[in-house]
């Protein structure tokens, strides 16, 4: 039985694994030190692991903790690691801001959740709004093998199925593939463009249209928009007065040195301030 330890077991992610890995074969040894992590990781009907026990006996070393603290915590955990182990990220920005100890004679690896579709359409409810995945809706995975032979590649794919299930589809990527999704696309960019698309509709209703009405339609139009864009309606395309009307949006609101955003020195700069 493959034994693994989870560090930082009662955060924000690590309650969400511990949900589905207490229910899988693995044997788990559950890390938290903070008093409201505990209190989460016990109301989950686990017990917290010492981890002078658990980290030199454990196969697969899941470094569930923010970017800020992962390379106080690695540096902490990897020199107790046994030979041959595995750590596990799931974030790339850590090991690509190089806050991983050097140990040549450990896998590490990275696996992200792509999160629920937008064109997920599922018929339970349950399904339907698990906006974040690993309750109840299908959801698809990017995972990397950053150090280590190629088997450890499976090993580390079998584990993120498990812990982010249910999983539709797991992609094979490299760990700079990952750095360009996230924080690049996901967050720099997408994050700032969905954060601007909230404050545009705010300052529609601050201008007096009923706040219900502005949702209704903004919403919808999202649907459509990204439906049209991303291939769920073949053949379908925008209308001429569309087309004119994002041609005026996109010179109003966007820089013309936007898409240096996805420049290799860009994604470091935007890791080394997250971490």
């Amino acid at each position: 039985m493959t034994k693994v330890a989870l560090v930082g077991s009662g955060g924000k992610m690590g309650v969400r694994l511990t949900d589905n890995l207490k229910k899988s074969a693995y044997q788990m040894s559950y890390l938290e030190v903070s008093p409201e992590g505990i209190e989460r990781v016990q109301s989950k009907g686990v017990v917290v692991s010492d981890p002078d026990v658990a980290i030199p006996n454990a196969d697969i070393v899941i470094f569930a903790v923010p970017d800020v603290l992962i390379k106080k915590v690695a540096h902490e955990y990897v020199p107790k690691m046994k030979p041959g182990a595995m750590g596990m990220c799931l974030d790339p920005s850590a090991p690509l801001s190089g806050a991983l100890p050097e140990r040549v004679d450990i896998a590490y690896f990275a696996s992200h959740p792509c999160h629920p579709s937008v064109f997920n359409w599922e018929p339970s409810e349950l399904k339907q709004f698990d906006y974040f995945g690993g309750i109840g809706a299908t959801q698809k995975i990017v995972c990397a093998l950053i150090q280590g032979k190629d088997n450890y590649y499976e090993i580390g794919e079998e584990l993120a199925k498990t812990m982010y299930a249910p999983v539709s589809v797991s992609h094979r990527i490299t760990l700079k593939d990952m750095g360009i999704l996230e924080p690049a696309l996901s967050e720099t960019f997408s994050g700032a463009m969905v954060t601007k698309m909230k404050e545009a509709v705010d300052i529609v209703v601050e201008k007096g249209v009923p706040k219900q009405a502005v949702y209704d339609f903004f919403l919808g139009h999202i649907n459509i928009e990204l439906a049209l864009l991303f291939g769920q309606l073949p053949g379908g395309q925008f209308s001429d007065a569309a087309k004119k009307a994002i041609k005026i949006g996109d010179g109003l609101i966007f820089k013309d040195t936007w898409k240096g955003i996805f420049d290799d020195e860009s994604v470091k700069e935007q890791i080394k301030a997250i971490t």
